[in-house]
């Protein structure tokens, strides 16, 4: 756990070891979950990470769009 400060634009810096034991890349889902934020790691390439679990015949904007459903849904649990 760290208790982390905001710059004063609002910015937030993760500390190094919280983002290399989380391998993370670039990107994050920040989620508003009402009292609380969640913010999950995203993968540097989603589509490669989730080749093969969705039908090939959905467009780049319907798979991205349930990559996302799929990201917020485990973020719940």
């Amino acid at each position: 756990m760290s208790i982390l400060e905001l710059d004063r634009k609002g910015r937030l810096t993760l500390p190094k070891q919280i983002r290399d034991s989380l391998e993370m890349a670039k990107k994050v889902l920040v989620i508003n979950a009402g009292d609380h934020i969640k913010v999950i790691p995203l993968p540097n390439d989603p589509i490669r990470t989730l080749h093969g679990a969705f039908n090939v015949k959905k467009t780049f904007k319907e798979l991205r769009k349930q990559a996302e459903r799929v990201a917020e849904n485990e973020a719940k649990e």
